[in-house]
């Protein structure tokens, strides 16, 4: 089933009280991921790229040593889609992991 621009803008809500942010000037979210290490930090994308993966809904990132950067949107449909929450709310479950 192919992804559809997000309607619904109180779906983010939860997101946002977890360190989620709009991203100025997009149709995006974005949050910084802080780990006590390099291992730690390269462990979270390796299992959310997993995910990532088998939902074919892939994150912008970046690292350096402990902070992992992620923003997401849904390039398909020019903005933030239903993949963007599931995908922000599994990445905040394994980040707690």
């Amino acid at each position: 089933m192919p992804a559809e621009k997000l309607t619904d803008q109180s779906l983010l809500d939860p997101l946002l009280t977890t360190g989620w942010a709009k991203t100025p000037g997009r149709d995006a979210i974005a949050k910084t991921f802080v780990f006590r290490n390099f291992i730690e930090a390269f462990g979270f994308m390796t299992r959310a790229a997993l995910w990532a993966e088998k939902w074919n809904h892939h994150p912008e990132w970046s690292n350096v040593y402990k902070t992992v950067n992620v923003t997401l949107t849904t390039h398909d449909v020019d903005g933030l889609s239903d993949l963007d929450i599931k995908l922000a709310t599994k990445l905040n479950a394994l980040a707690a992991d």
